[in-house]
């Protein structure tokens, strides 16, 4: 009898989307406190393209080779020794942060989160990592109080959208940084639109903003902090100008580390960087109760985030260079039992 493997997307060296190879692995089985999921959905983030490239702090130590995948949601096909919450067919949700690109893993029972069922996997696996980091950047790091005027850089990414989504149903005031073409997109979600590439969002509140979310890192953080107003505090939470223009880590995390400096400027302004990670480690049942609320919103359809592809094993090399490439106005999934467009084809 043939041993069942295990498909997963590995990478095999650091450096471009030419170093994920698709490979067969076996099949794993759930240890003790664990369960075994059968891989129905695992969304395709920008922190993908900072991982393969090493510039992901959270995973500095890892060598190749390693699975990808930052967030999973699988149906459970195996329970390990000490299991008791969850049964064979449940559907569940963990944030990973690598080995979730494959059609089986196993996960620690206690960090797993119920998928109401109905809920699309697909649309699932996108809120883990973008509409939770939204979330609590919004509700545990910025406690937004409705009506605050709210600047969203990257506005059209993932992140973003989720920002504004999750920002307008707190009752706050939003602005958006976007390319030309995306301007309808945050204009359609409730915000307003700010080409950066013709406009000078320091300029367009005279006042200052109380929040300010910035994955961009433009000129270390500095313009944004300069448009908070008096007492308003800069959420830093990527610095993809950096990873475009190929700038090593220790330039980057010294940006990141003079942050925390700026609080000692008069003002009263504040500056600090989120980590959905950190924050996961200091505050766990944090995450899994937001996590929570936003399969409720989800279930009820009060939110729907935006699918820019269902991908199979075959497509997640060209899925990493349309990351990199930016633009998508959705997430890219994968989708294990999706057959691959090759064998669609040769049918």
């Amino acid at each position: 009898m043939m041993e069942q493997r295990n498909r997963v997307v590995q990478v095999s060296r650091f450096g471009d989307p030419e170093a994920l190879e698709i490979v067969d692995a076996r099949l794993p089985t759930a240890g003790r406190g664990e369960v075994r999921v059968r891989v129905l959905a695992s969304s395709l983030n920008y922190t993908e393209v900072l991982i393969r490239r090493h510039l992901y702090p959270q995973t500095m130590r890892l060598r190749p080779p390693f699975v990808m995948g930052y967030d999973v949601v699988g149906v459970i096909d195996q329970l390990g020794e000490g299991v008791h919450d969850f049964q064979i067919g449940d559907r569940v949700a963990d944030m990973t942060v690598v080995g979730s690109n494959a059609e089986y893993r196993t996960l620690r029972a206690n960090d797993l989160t119920r998928v109401p069922v109905g809920v699309d996997a697909a649309e699932a696996a996108a809120l883990i990592l973008s509409w939770t980091t939204a979330y609590q950047l919004l509700h545990r790091a910025a406690k937004v109080q409705q009506g605050q005027r709210v600047l969203v850089h990257g506005a059209a990414g993932a992140v973003g959208q989720a920002l504004l989504v999750l920002g307008r149903l707190a009752g706050l005031e939003l602005w958006g940084t976007v390319r030309s073409e995306h301007m309808a997109l945050v204009q359609n979600l409730g915000a307003a639109p700010i080409d950066y590439q013709h406009e000078d969002f320091t300029r367009i509140l005279p006042g200052g903003f109380d929040v300010i979310v910035d994955g961009v890192g433009e000129d270390g953080y500095r313009r944004s902090y300069a448009a908070l107003k008096p007492g308003g505090l800069l959420c830093a939470i990527g610095f993809s100008a950096s990873v475009q223009a190929q700038r090593r880590m220790l330039p980057i995390v010294m940006e990141i580390a003079r942050l925390y400096l700026w609080r000692l400027l008069p003002g009263g302004k504040r500056a600090r960087f989120y980590s959905v990670n950190a924050m996961r480690a200091r505050h766990p049942a944090w995450f899994k109760e937001d996590l929570e609320q936003l399969f409720e919103l989800l279930a009820s359809g009060a939110i729907r985030p935006r699918i820019a592809g269902r991908i199979s094993f075959e497509e997640v090399a060209d899925a990493h260079r349309r990351l990199e490439a930016g633009g998508l106005e959705g997430k890219l999934v994968l989708c294990p039992d999706l057959p691959s467009r090759r064998n669609q084809r040769a049918a």
